[in-house]
C-alpha cells in the first residue's frame, strides 16, 4: 500500500516510520524543506523519541520512506493519507485552522477516487465532517464517503514513547459513514501492531466508534477528564495546605480504593493536550461549567506556587530564584503552554531576579524564550521545581549554592536531600 503522511513532526514522522516498517511504501510530506532534507538523509529532525533514529535510518536506506515538500503529488500517488498537521491555538485555546486548511487544500488537489483520508490532529467535535469533508469535495470534485473515504482517528501517544504507545493503546476510528469507518479500520489493522491487553473491555486493536464525531469526542473526553481530575487534586492541595494536611497521603489512600485514580497536585501540566483540548470541548459545549472551572483552577496553579514561595521565603524583591524546568513535563523537550512562562512572570511581578534551568535546553535556546539561563553551581536564594525531569530527583543543595528555600511543584525531589533548607511540596501543610 502507498501512504502519504502529511506533516513530519513529533507524531507524524514516527507514524511514517511505523507504516514503512510494516512493509508499506510511505511518502512523508512537510512544508519545511530542512525537515524533508533531514528525513531523506536518515537524520531525525528532533531528539528524544525512543528508537526513531535507528528506525528512520532503516526505512530510508531500504527505500520504504522518502520525504517531499510536494503534498499534492504525494497524495496523487497514494492509497491512504494520514494528516497530522499542527492545529495552532491562542492562549485561550481558540483554534486557528490556517495550516490545516492549507494542508487540506494540497490534499484535495491530489485526491483520487478510492483514497482514504484520516485526520489524526485533535479537533473540536464536528470538524472532520463539517469543515474538511466539504473542502476536500470542492477541491477534488469527488464525493466524501462515496468516491473517497474520510475518517477521524486521534493520536493517543506521548512524545518520547510513540512506538510503544502505538502498540499499547487501542486505535480509535470514526468515519463520516459506515463505508469510511470500515476502510479506516482495515487500514490501521494493516499498519499497526497491538499488545495483548486483558484489562480492556474488548481485544486491543482498532476500534470503530461509529462516527467521526464520536472519535473526535473520545480524544477530547480523555484529555478533559485528566484536566478535571488534576484540578480536583489541586483543589484538595490548596485546602490541605491551609489545614495542616499532607494531601499526597490522602490521595494515596483514596487511590487504594478499586477503580479510583486521583492525579497528584502541582503546577498544571502543559503541552498541547491538557491546557488546550478542554478548550476545544468548551468550544462545542460552552455550558460545561465543571470543565471551565477546572481549566481556571489549573491555570491558576503557577501563581499559587509563587505566592506560596513568598509566604515561606519572605519578600521576593531582589531575591535570586531559579525555576527548574522549562519543559512542560519531564523528559520531553517541549515548552508549549508550559507552566514555566506564568511562573517566571509571577516571580518577576514580585520583583524576583529569575533564571531558568533545564537539562534538555542549551543556553541559546533558553535565551530565545526570554529566560536567563541558570547553571548548577551558581549562587541562588530559592528554587521552584516546575518540570519533573528525572535529573532533579538526585539534586542536592550542593547543586544550588546558597539556596535557602525550595518549593517542589511536581513532587519529584527527595526531602531527605534538603536538610537545612526550607522545603515544601505543593499540597503539604504550610
Amino acid at each position: 500500500m502507498k501512504i502519504t503522511v502529511v506533516a513530519l513532526g513529533k507524531i507524524g514522522l514516527p507514524l511514517a516510520v511505523q507504516f514503512a516498517r510494516k512493509g508499506h511504501s510511505v511518502i512523508g510530506a512537510d512544508v519545511i524543506e530542512k525537515t524533508v532534507e533531514q528525513v531523506n538523509a536518515g537524520i531525525e529532525p528532533f531528539p528524544g523519541e525512543a528508537h526513531l533514529g535507528e528506525y528512520l535510518v532503516e526505512v530510508v536506506k531500504s527505500g520504504a520512506l522518502r520525504a517531499t515538500t510536494d503534498t499534492t503529488s504525494a497524495v496523487a500517488e497514494s492509497d491512504a493519507v494520514v494528516v497530522v498537521v499542527p492545529l495552532f491555538v491562542d492562549n485561550e485555546g481558540i483554534p486557528d485552522f490556517g495550516w490545516m486548511d492549507a494542508a487540506t487544500e494540497s490534499i484535495g488537489k491530489g485526491l483520487k477516487p478510492g483514497t482514504l483520508v484520516s485526520y489524526e490532529t485533535t479537533l473540536p467535535v464536528g470538524t472532520t465532517r463539517n469543515r474538511f469533508s466539504p473542502a476536500l469535495e470542492k477541491l477534488s470534485g469527488l464525493k466524501a464517503g462515496v468516491d473517497f473515504h474520510l475518517v477521524f482517528s486521534p493520536e493517543r501517544v506521548f512524545t518520547g514513547r510513540v512506538f510503544a504507545d502505538l502498540r499499547k493503546y487501542p486505535k480509535l476510528v470514526g468515519g463520516i459513514n459506515d463505508a469510511s469507518g470500515a476502510r479506516g479500520v482495515k487500514f490501521y489493522e494493516e499498519v499497526l501492531d497491538f499488545d495483548e491487553r486483558p484489562d480492556l473491555p474488548q481485544a486491543n486493536g482498532v476500534w470503530d466508534l461509529g462516527s467521526s464525531e464520536a472519535s473526535e469526542l473520545a480524544k477530547l473526553a480523555e484529555t478533559t477528564y485528566r484536566d478535571v481530575n488534576i484540578a480536583l487534586a489541586n483543589q484538595f492541595a490548596l485546602f490541605s495546605e491551609s489545614h495542616g494536611i499532607d494531601v499526597q497521603k490522602v490521595i494515596d489512600a483514596s487511590n487504594s480504593q478499586p477503580f479510583s485514580h486521583i492525579h497528584r497536585p502541582g503546577i498544571a501540566v502543559g503541552g498541547h493536550c491538557i491546557p488546550i483540548y478542554p478548550r476545544f470541548y468548551l468550544w462545542n459545549d460552552p455550558a460545561a461549567t465543571v470543565v471551565s472551572a477546572a481549566r481556571r483552577a489549573n491555570a491558576a496553579m503557577p501563581k499559587h506556587v509563587v505566592d506560596t514561595l513568598a509566604k515561606i521565603h519572605g519578600d521576593l524583591k531582589g531575591v535570586r530564584v531559579v525555576v527548574l524546568g522549562a519543559a512542560y513535563r519531564g523528559g520531553v523537550k517541549e515548552t508549549a503552554f508550559s507552566g514555566v512562562f506564568p511562573t517566571v512572570l509571577a516571580l518577576k511581578e514580585l520583583g524576583a531576579n529569575v533564571s531558568v534551568h533545564d537539562p534538555m535546553y542549551t543556553d541559546d535556546e533558553l535565551t530565545h524564550y526570554g529566560f536567563t539561563p541558570y547553571h548548577y553551581g551558581e549562587s541562588v536564594d530559592a528554587a521552584i521545581v516546575q518540570a519533573d525531569h528525572a535529573q532533579y530527583r538526585e539534586m542536592t543543595p550542593k547543586d544550588l549554592p546558597g539556596v535557602k528555600t525550595i518549593l517542589d511543584g511536581r513532587g519529584v525531589t527527595k526531602e531527605e536531600s534538603w536538610s537545612g533548607v526550607r522545603y515544601h511540596v505543593v499540597g503539604r501543610a504550610l
